[in-house]
């Protein structure tokens, strides 16, 4: 079914809308979810919240251009939440790992002088992307948005895992390059 229709489903308060959003989008978000938990049971819970949190969020949100992106950002902080809360010291490390990664290219939070809106931080992150080869691209949201592994982002794009580790490794840096030049202090 067309997310076009879906979402109007999700207005008109229509239940055939969150059937339709699991049959079309059930296992990616799963999957999204799987991934940061590491539990099947917790991940169908996720699951479930994302479909309760869009039912309350459509309206006023009408997603009809980007449904899945907004279910996965549903289902993504649904499942870091629940792995905060649930201390899971094996993936909550893993989680660390990534941040720690990727907090040296973006501004310190808790930095008075380095706090801005989030709004121009994604805008500017967003337009950082849209610079990288669609390879590289792919590589860099993999890692970041979806948490995969470097092997399993290795074998889906066909490179050796040390190509994967090089490719983000100078993303990284050309964002924190990117993100100085337009005025942000890291």
């Amino acid at each position: 079914m067309d997310d076009n229709i879906i979402v109007d489903l999700f207005l008109m308060r229509d239940r055939k809308a969150l059937e339709q959003t699991s049959k079309k989008y059930g296992s990616r978000l799963r999957s999204i979810s799987y991934r940061i938990v590491d539990d099947y049971q917790t991940a169908e819970e996720c699951e479930n919240d994302t479909y309760m949190e869009a039912w309350n969020t459509i309206p006023p949100h009408e997603p009809k251009n980007y449904l899945y992106a907004f279910l996965a950002r549903i289902t993504r902080h649904i499942s870091l939440n629940c792995c905060r809360n649930r201390s899971r010291l094996k993936r909550s490390a893993f989680i660390v790992e990534l941040s720690e990664e990727i907090e040296q290219c973006i501004p310190a939070p808790d930095d008075v002088e380095c706090r801005i809106d989030d709004t121009e931080l994604s805008y500017a992150i967003n337009s950082f992307l849209g610079r990288l080869s669609e390879e590289k691209r792919n590589i860099f949201i993999r890692r970041y948005w979806y948490l995969d592994s470097v092997t399993d982002i290795s074998k889906r794009f066909g490179l050796s895992e040390s190509k994967i580790k090089t490719t983000l490794f100078r993303c990284r840096n050309e964002l924190r390059r990117y993100l100085e030049e337009e005025g942000y202090a890291l």
